[in-house]
Order: C-alpha cells, then sequence, then structure tokens
C-alpha cells in the first residue's frame, strides 16, 4: 500500500502580510469606486470646474472598466489568502481593466487638460501595484503556494 502525502511549502510570513494589504488595498479601491458612481449633487458641486468636467466627460463602460478592476482585484486578493491558483487570474484581469481604464480616462475625457502631467502619478502608483501583485501572485504559484 502506498501511503504518500504531499505535503504543502509553508508559506512565508510576508506571504499573509502581501496578501492581506491587497485585500485591503482592493476593498479601497472599492468604496472608490462606489464613491464615484453614487456622487451626490452636493459632492459634483463641490468639486472644481475641471474636475467637474472630467466627471461629466467620463461614459458608464468606463466606470466598469474601474468596477472590474477593483472587484477582481478583491477577488485575486482573497484568492491569495486562501491559496487559490487562479489568484494570478484575478490580478491580471484587474491589471487589463486599470489599464483601459487608466488609458481611456485620458483619452475620453479632458483628464489632461485637468489635471496635466501630475494626474499621472496616481496611475502610475496603481499600475505599479497591480503589476507587483501579479508578479507576486504568479511567484507564489510558481513555489507552490497556491493549488
Amino acid at each position: 500500500m502506498n501511503t504518500t502525502t504531499t505535503v504543502a511549502p509553508k508559506r512565508p510570513l510576508g506571504f499573509w502580510i502581501i496578501g492581506a494589504f491587497a485585500l485591503v488595498w482592493n476593498l479601497i479601491g472599492v468604496a472608490m469606486w462606489y464613491m464615484q458612481v453614487n456622487m451626490s449633487a452636493e459632492q459634483l458641486a463641490a468639486m472644481t470646474e475641471p474636475q467637474r468636467q472630467v466627471y461629466e466627460a467620463t461614459p458608464g463602460w468606463l466606470n466598469i472598466a474601474f468596477a472590474v478592476a477593483v472587484f477582481a482585484g478583491v477577488l485575486g486578493a482573497l484568492g491569495l489568502l486562501l491559496k487559490k491558483r487562479w489568484a494570478g487570474t484575478m490580478f491580471l484581469l484587474s491589471l487589463i481593466a486599470l489599464l483601459v481604464q487608466m488609458i481611456a480616462a485620458y483619452v475620453v475625457t479632458p483628464a489632461w487638460s485637468a489635471y496635466g502631467p501630475v494626474g499621472l502619478v496616481m496611475p502610475a502608483v496603481l499600475l505599479v501595484i497591480a503589476l507587483f501583485l501579479l508578479w507576486y501572485a504568479n511567484k507564489a504559484q510558481a513555489r507552490g503556494w497556491l493549488s
């Protein structure tokens, strides 16, 4: 009788810290998306004129891309914490939706004239984090931490 058992490799503390960070980060993204799609008239009135122009020029499909980016990110983080191999797929979907959202925001809205080059700082940070999370999930998969 063959009684071989496979023991999953132990995950380092950093795995859990990165998973928790990814979940909190993407839940913040969900909150931002919710605030974006449920903006009140008072909140809209409190914006500067250029910000209001960008908001009003944003098509509905761009908010859908935003939703896909953050909800796929939440699923990726949950997948990582649950040690599931589909975490990487969710982070990839999140990254693709983020790229669609960022590029489209500067193509179909007056974001460039409203924010200029400084407006690219936050999208660059988002991109770096999304790339890192995808890389980390793939690394975790390669090390056998995800099943």
